[in-house]
């Protein structure tokens, strides 16, 4: 029997969903999705991990063709961990978006290492891991003392899934406040709180961590030898896609689209980074420092168009036309989180129309990160707005030093296939995309930047 298969379990903070896919063609056999709903506890907003879980099992146990898999990649959300007893069981799941995150902020800015050490800025709730596990310390200080164990996101599942645990340095150099990645090594923080001790060792995204549980392959009829990765950190598994086969030193950038919007370059000068402007550094899956810049691209385009709609050139023309504007910012994170969006000529427009806007909008924004990070080589778009067919040609007229390419369906099984141990397939030709400047644009181009705040968000103190 053939075992060719991979499935990748992909825990998002929107979504979560479990799909087979072809080692040899790329192709995606079967899907199950779920919403990443949180609920309220005692400990306050959490990650539902025991219901995500009984879908999962549910899900496996009813999949076509699951005697065919042959490994298992956890993907995961950043900004999060699970905290386990000895016992294993789970004493708290933090959602991020816990407005008790917020509390003791003088304290916390105050005890984290400095932006220049660990290049990740200090961020609002608990986007900062760092910042949870400290106002846990404060609010629940009996949950953390039960805690022997914090489970990086993606490595939560993988240890769910095989039963082994480990950490990996994409999660925890994800703007955690707990990572140097220039030392490759614990922040002071981390270090000062004694919570080092709590994390498993280190092991590579790609690691096989071994097989799944014996209870899992019952409960599911997967293989019983069927190998558990390691996993990765969601974003830096649309990187990982596009640098893999590409020299070292040769500069690309990868735009990596969902809930957020995340602009990723290589060999981009760490040193251009700002705090105050929410660029980061990330880690990918060799331990390198990626330079990096976001914003909450796919909140704001749900804010900006309500109704999803697919626009076409004609509605784009006509929000040109009529000046209509989206001034950021109108979600959490990103350059200009302290200030409240606006929208301006914007109450006569059509659904389709506010969502040409929308993606204007969020073209716009991505070009800002681009200039911000001096980003060069290709533009590779990843995720959703690789299907906006007029956000990709928008960005390629305001980019025409780089070549702007779209990722081809089912891409991401090179990354796969790394991940999985599983021989890497011959990469498939980018689909490059073709410049569109319509009539105006610049002008509006010019008119929208004049309308941007003057400040960006606060910047932390050093």
């Amino acid at each position: 029997m053939k075992r060719d298969l991979i499935a990748v379990l992909d825990v998002g903070k929107t979504n979560a969903r479990i799909a087979f896919v072809d080692s040899r063609s790329g192709e995606e056999i079967w899907r199950a999705q779920r919403a990443s709903a949180s609920i309220t506890t005692p400990l306050g907003r959490q990650l539902n991990v025991a219901s995500i879980e009984q879908w999962l099992l549910a899900e496996l146990g009813g999949a076509p063709q699951r005697e065919r898999v042959a490994a298992i990649v956890p993907v995961a959300h950043g900004a999060a961990a699970v905290l386990v007893d000895a016992a294993g069981r789970v004493v708290a799941a933090p959602d991020y978006e816990d407005s008790q995150f917020n509390d003791y902020e003088a304290e916390y800015l105050r005890a984290r290492d400095a932006f220049t050490a660990t290049l990740s800025p200090a961020l609002p709730l608990g986007l900062n891991l760092g910042r949870q596990l400290f106002c846990l310390e404060r609010h629940h200080p009996q949950a953390l003392a039960a805690a022997a164990h914090v489970l990086l996101y993606p490595q939560y599942w993988a240890w769910r899934l095989s039963g082994v645990m480990a950490s990996e340095v994409t999660s925890l150099g994800c703007h955690t406040d707990l990572w140097l990645p220039r030392e490759r090594a614990f922040s002071q923080l981390a270090r000062d709180h004694d919570w080092v001790r709590l994390f498993p060792p280190l092991r590579a995204a790609s690691d096989a961590l071994g097989h799944i549980t014996r209870e899992l392959a019952s409960a599911t009829g997967l293989p019983g030898d069927c190998r558990v990765a390691c996993g990765i950190h969601d974003s830096n598994a649309s990187y990982l896609q596009h640098r893999l086969g590409r020299p070292p030193a040769a500069p690309f950038c990868v735009i990596s689209s969902g809930t957020w919007t995340i602009v990723m370059a290589s060999a981009a000068d760490p040193s251009r980074l700002r705090a105050e402007r929410d660029m980061l550094a990330n880690v990918d899956a060799f331990g390198d420092i990626v330079a990096t810049a976001r914003f909450m691209g796919g909140r704001e385009f749900e804010a900006i168009a309500p109704v999803p709609v697919c626009p076409d050139e004609s509605n784009l023309i006509s929000v040109l036309g009529q000046q209509a504007f989206a001034v950021p910012a109108f979600a959490r994170g990103g350059p200009y989180a302290a200030h409240q969006g606006r929208l301006i000529h914007a109450d006569r427009l059509s659904d389709a129309e506010r969502s040409a806007l929308a993606t204007l909008y969020t073209t716009l924004m991505t070009e800002l990160l681009l200039e911000d990070l001096d980003a060069r080589g290709d533009i590779v778009i990843d995720g959703p707005l690789a299907t906006n067919a007029i956000y990709a040609r928008l960005l390629a007229a305001l980019r025409p030093q780089s070549q702007v390419l779209k990722r081809p369906a089912h891409v991401d099984v090179r990354a796969l296939c790394h991940l999985a141990g599983v021989q890497l397939p011959e990469a498939p030709l980018p689909i490059r995309v073709e410049p569109w400047r319509p009539v105006g644009l610049d002008t509006y181009r010019a008119a929208w930047r004049g309308r941007l705040p003057r400040t960006t968000t606060v910047p932390e103190a050093e």
